[in-house]
């Protein structure tokens, strides 16, 4: 246990910290905890849930991540990517849906973690991932056009045709008030950077907008009129379940799980390579396990590693865990102080902030890129763009690693296919020409699995049952699944029981094991299988004669 949950705090707090870097750190924190201030709240709001749970969420589930985990930058707390699941998820089930949602995921992120799952979830394909990301951020612009335009709509349908369907139909409704402020919000935020990279261009524009609103006394809802006031406290909440209700919530918290733990991990990614570190999968996974169980019994919501966040802790000069927990204890000073004031921002503005979020979440020239890649790619990445626009997330997720893997099955079995093609066509027993007439060879390229066992069995028994002595060739063989092992089973026993002898070289310690317990290396004999193909050639050459000889009398 203590080999797989490592946190970094403690390793680097072992080997001690300089007052320089001490310093750097908590600069990047206090920055850091400044950025994300618009991005909780937003998030939060554009959720279905309260401000102040974002903000909650940012403190306790960004210490934890911080202090926990398994990367020395990584910034914790809520995301955009976890906007449409949690709205999903607290309308069909309510908050305490969410909250026990949660929980069963940061129980199954701790799962993974002990199970050393961190390094799997890496071979998720890079398709899926653009493909629900891009599905993503559409989803989240179509969610704020209602108060981008000021839009008097009362309640704005879930389904994402029938939410623009609505739209139109009340586009007459619009305020010019509203449009302005988004505008100008947006303007802020992609052009402050311009300026200063030391503030964040959306702290600037909520400051800055919503001092105006007051100021000039502009006709906008604000956080206020859908909330009321934002509580400056924690409160410790137990959710009201039934037992036999729980099945319910496994689908969502396996949705939340994947996407936070697949997110938290390609932010680790990104960061190592931003200060040339490696981080600690396994660690990190149990780490944001332990975060989403802690934090919904305080009001929080999902939290997982935030890409953008972590980034900007590192352009800060961010180094150690010591950043993100100051970026918590930024934010929690931020809420207790001064959080009773953001009730007055307007939702046009937290609007603008997250229609920016959207466009850079969509990824859109790698999307564009990745339609001129195979058609491989190019079927998972739609499937799983339009299941996450237009149905749901946590199906586009289970239907995108599911199309995912069987293409791969399907272009693994074509490989095979096309490699006992080549070989028939090629004639591939008549290249060894020192080989006595009698002796075939057959070379399976690549695993034995399912997708191709039928094919290389169909070929191993036509191939041999023409010799007397056939020598399988396995050096590139990986793995043997089942369905392998029961096709190459029943062609070994049908050469056997033509009289062919069966001869295995270059066979790996593992899938040799694998051989052994389905019986197959005694039914060829263990003096048939050989680590080298010439030492497999020579006992051939030897056994022909010796059968040539006994058939001879």
């Amino acid at each position: 246990m203590a080999q797989i949950f490592r946190p970094k705090f403690f390793s680097l707090l072992k080997q001690g910290f300089t007052r320089k870097q001490l310093t750097s750190d908590v600069l990047a924190g206090v920055v850091v905890g400044v950025v994300a201030l618009p991005l909780a709240i937003a998030f939060a709001v554009a959720s279905g849930v309260s401000p102040e749970k974002g903000l909650i969420t940012a403190v306790v589930a960004g210490f934890l991540i911080s202090f926990l985990g398994g990367s020395r930058v990584q910034i914790g707390g809520p995301t955009g990517a976890f906007i449409v699941i949690v709205y999903g998820i607290v309308e069909q089930y309510g908050i305490d849906g969410l909250i026990i949602s949660t929980i069963l995921a940061g129980l199954i992120l701790i799962a993974f973690g002990f199970l050393r799952l961190g390094s799997l979830l890496k071979f998720i394909p890079h398709p899926l991932i653009v493909g629900f990301t891009s599905g993503i951020a559409l989803v989240i612009f179509s969610t704020q056009i209602k108060d981008a335009f000021g839009l008097q709509i009362d309640k704005v349908p879930s389904e994402f045709i029938a939410k623009w369907q609505v739209y139109f139909e009340n586009i007459s409704t619009f305020n010019p008030t509203a449009i302005v402020i988004t505008l100008l919000t947006i303007l802020l935020v992609v052009y402050t950077p311009k300026i200063t990279k030391k503030i964040p261009g959306s702290f600037i524009a909520i400051v800055f907008i919503t001092l105006a609103t007051q100021v000039f006394n502009l006709e906008v809802t604000t956080i206020e009129t859908f909330f009321g006031e934002i509580p400056n406290k924690f409160a410790f909440t137990i959710p009201h379940f039934n037992l036999g209700d729980l099945g319910q919530y496994i689908a969502p918290a396996l949705t939340i799980a994947l996407l936070g733990g697949i997110e938290s991990l390609l932010s680790a990614v990104v960061s190592d390579g931003m200060i040339s570190g490696n981080h600690r999968s396994n660690t990190e996974l149990i780490a944001q396990g332990i975060a989403n169980v802690v934090t919904p019994f305080f009001g929080g919501i999902p939290a997982t590693g935030a890409i953008a966040r972590t980034a900007t802790n590192v352009k800060n000069g961010g180094r150690t865990p010591v950043a993100g927990i100051v970026h918590a204890l930024t934010l929690l000073l931020i809420m207790l102080f001064f959080g009773k004031w953001a009730k007055l921002i307007p939702m046009s503005c937290l609007a603008g902030v997250l229609i920016v979020v959207s466009y850079n979440m969509s990824e859109w020239r790698t999307f564009r890129s990745i339609l001129k890649s195979s058609w491989f790619d190019i079927v998972v990445l739609l499937s799983t763009f339009f299941l996450t626009v237009l149905v749901d997330l946590t199906i586009a997720i289970e239907v995108g690693v599911v199309l995912s893997a069987l293409l791969f099955m399907k272009r693994m079995a074509d490989a095979g296919e096309s490699k006992l093609t080549a070989e028939i066509d090629c004639d591939v027993l008549e290249d060894y020409s020192l080989l006595p007439k009698g002796i075939s060879i057959y070379e399976i390229s690549g695993p034995l699995f399912f997708a191709s066992a039928k094919q290389y069995a169909e070929v191993i028994k036509s191939t041999g049952i023409k010799s007397k002595i056939i020598i399988i060739r396995m050096r590139h063989v990986p793995f043997v699944d089942s369905t392998g092992m029961q096709n190459l089973k029943a062609s070994i026993n049908a050469l056997l029981d033509s009289g062919t002898m069966v001869v295995l070289s270059g066979v790996n310690n593992q899938v040799k094991a694998d051989l052994q317990k389905n019986n197959i290396i005694d039914m060829i004999g263990q003096q048939n299988v050989f680590d080298t193909f010439d030492r497999a050639v020579v006992y051939a050459k030897d056994e022909l004669v010796n059968i040539r000889s006994s058939q001879s009398y």
